[in-house]
């Protein structure tokens, strides 16, 4: 293992604790009421609505949908977002540059929300919502376990198909994955990760780059090797990529429809 200096060391970790701490600068320039029309549009079968305050849910739950919490730096957006917070960011389909500074469009999460929509992965009843598939059926052909809910698990069929067409050279990126299922917080945040409840999926690990596996500059070296082809599959069907984020993940896809364009 290569050593550094005590004095570099520091440098290095006050650098990056700086890259945290920064709120992104590119926000959305949509109205809070636009983006809660948003958030029920993308789950029509769980919201039914919302006012200037709260979001409302089909069974009768209401949440409020802004935590009243105003200039949150970057960590605390991470660790602490509202239901408006994790709106703010827009995702961009199609091919794009490197992201900038903290522009990490879907990370931004409000942990009840997702818990209320998907259930808690601790719970035995959570079980009951999961479905069982074969990945890549052709190529690889193992089952995986997913969850029903926003009709992910059909979703993640079709993606599975429209995969199976790309050339082998390209589809050799979608297997063996890494995961799905995996009832566990996020690395760098503590809050639950969306494999948690079922609804991403990590494609294959030889393919695949990771921001904490390349930090050794106060800035992010930008990485990626997932083929466009494969990306642009899943972002049809709902999903968005870690690899659009700055601190990518670029073998990471999760079911975020309410963050693509308006």
């Amino acid at each position: 293992m290569n050593r550094i200096s005590l004095g570099a060391a520091a440098i290095l970790i006050g650098q990056l604790l700086f890259c945290q701490l920064l709120a992104p600068t590119e926000l959305s320039a949509e109205t809070a009421d636009q983006s809660l029309d948003r958030l029920v549009r993308a789950y029509p079968e769980a919201l039914s609505g919302h006012d200037d305050r709260d979001i409302f849910w089909r069974d009768g739950t209401i949440m409020h949908a802004d935590d009243g919490i105003g200039a949150k730096s970057f960590d605390e957006l991470l660790r602490n977002a509202s239901i408006l917070d994790q709106l703010r960011l827009p995702y961009l389909t199609g091919a794009s540059r490197p992201p900038q500074l903290n522009d990490d469009p879907g990370r931004f999460r409000n942990e009840a929300f997702f818990r209320k929509m998907y259930g808690d992965c601790h719970n035995s009843d959570f079980q009951k919502n999961l479905a069982t598939i074969a990945w890549l059926p052709r190529s690889w052909g193992k089952e995986i376990r997913v969850t029903r809910i926003n009709g992910i698990a059909d979703r993640l069929k079709a993606i599975s198909t429209e995969i199976e067409e790309l050339e082998p050279s390209i589809k050799a990126a979608a297997f063996p994955i890494a995961g799905v299922l995996a009832c566990r917080p996020v690395a760098d945040t503590g809050k639950m990760s969306v494999h948690g409840y079922a609804a991403a999926i990590d494609l294959n690990l030889k393919y695949s780059d990771y921001w904490l596996w390349s930090g050794k500059s106060g800035t992010i070296p930008y990485k990626n090797r997932m083929p466009r082809e494969i990306v642009d599959i899943f972002e049809r069907h709902g999903f968005i990529w870690g690899g659009k984020w700055y601190h990518y993940d670029t073998m990471h896809f999760e079911y975020r429809p309410e963050l693509f364009s308006r």
